[in-house]
């Protein structure tokens, strides 16, 4: 049974893109089987990837019938990581997209039809609380907030956290905050480490990892590329992502989900 993991944000700009590229290929390359789904009308995984806005099928037209499920779900060279992007969408054929996603038990079955296969499942959801992120969130099991490390992100967190909230008690009572990610953070900056320190001080569920602002994020976009497959030398933020996956695993494992991890271990002598 797979983990999956809604990233979420009420607000644009606060990085939900590419926390979840690179979380997912973080978790990859930890040897998780994971899958990296698109719901983003706007294909912003794709675009993060350098990948032109007809390059690749995918949800748009698995829910058009012209194709299945399994054919759109892309493995990438990295052997454990598959994504399922959105597929070739006119902008002006937004609204059907969205009417198709949210008709009836859509995203239940194009869950159950590959959860099988993976043990993480990211979803990238569009920015903002509408019906899609709403639907998301209706059958993922745990939800991550990045948060900008800036006023207004500050100001508006409150409506996410709100909306988690009826989500649980209403529609799906799974379904887990697994923590807030302050993003974009620059604690030399007087504003960001100000922030950061209401952050810490007046937020619960506040995750131990944070990413930093750094022009390694834009490198990675113009070159198409997730931070780990950088020339060079690897990159500090890239290890971040390490520590994300690896803490995210942990509090799955304590939530009681299936973390990847063995739970019972026979007794080992160790001379």
């Amino acid at each position: 049974m797979a983990n999956i993991i809604s990233i979420v944000s009420s607000k644009g700009g606060a990085g939900k893109t590419t926390v979840a590229l690179n979380l997912a290929v973080a978790l990859a390359e930890g040897q998780e089987p994971t899958l990296l789904i698109d719901l983003d009308p706007l294909g912003g995984v794709g675009f993060s990837l350098a990948r032109s806005d007809t390059e690749w099928q995918g949800l748009t037209e698995y829910l058009m019938d012209l194709t299945s499920i399994d054919e759109v779900v892309i493995p990438t060279k990295l052997q454990h990581l598959s994504i399922l992007p959105r597929g070739s969408l006119d902008p002006l054929d937004v609204g059907l997209y969205e009417q198709l996603l949210h008709s009836s038990g859509t995203l239940q079955k194009i869950l159950a039809a590959v959860e099988d296969r993976f043990r993480y499942i990211i979803i990238d959801t569009p920015s903002g609380l509408g019906q899609i992120t709403r639907m998301a969130l209706s059958v993922t099991t745990y939800a991550v907030l990045p948060l900008q490390a800036e006023p207004l992100a500050l100001r508006t967190i409150s409506q996410t956290l709100r909306v988690l909230q009826h989500v649980k008690e209403n529609e799906n009572p799974d379904l887990e905050l697994l923590g807030i990610l302050a993003n974009m953070v620059q604690l030399k900056n007087d504003v960001s480490f100000t922030i950061m320190n209401t952050v810490w001080a007046s937020l619960e569920g506040v995750l131990e990892t944070y990413m930093p602002r750094s022009e390694t994020f834009t490198l990675a976009s113009e070159k198409g590329l997730p931070i780990a497959f950088l020339a060079g030398k690897y990159p500090a933020e890239a290890i971040r992502f390490e520590s994300l996956a690896t803490e995210i695993k942990s509090i799955i494992h304590n939530l009681g989900g299936v973390s990847g991890e063995t739970d019972e271990r026979p007794e080992r002598a160790l001379v």
